[in-house]
């Protein structure tokens, strides 16, 4: 195994997961697939290979910037629950 079970619960921990037994078997497994994988990737010639984003080419799809009519910022508030003349008021997230 190229992962420990203790290894898993740390990163459990780290990510605030809850985890009983079984699912850290399972996850322990699952993750020893991932790095056996991933390991089996890196032995790969990639020497002289031209990294891609896309496995087709593609050109750009962005047309120009360009200013045209748009709403006010009152037509975009009218539907708006509690309009603020600065922006849009939303409930507070962060506290």
């Amino acid at each position: 195994m190229k992962i420990s079970r203790s290894e898993v619960e740390h990163v459990a921990r780290l990510a605030r997961l809850a985890l009983n037994d079984e699912e850290l078997d399972a996850l322990t497994g699952d993750m020893d697939a991932i790095l056996a994988y991933v390991d089996q990737l890196n032995r790969l010639k990639t020497d002289g290979i031209v990294p891609t984003a896309h496995a087709v080419p593609m050109a750009n799809a962005f047309r120009q910037d360009e200013v045209r009519p748009s709403f006010t910022p009152e037509q975009a508030q009218t539907n708006a629950p509690a309009p603020d003349p600065g922006g849009f008021r939303v409930p507070r997230v962060i506290e």
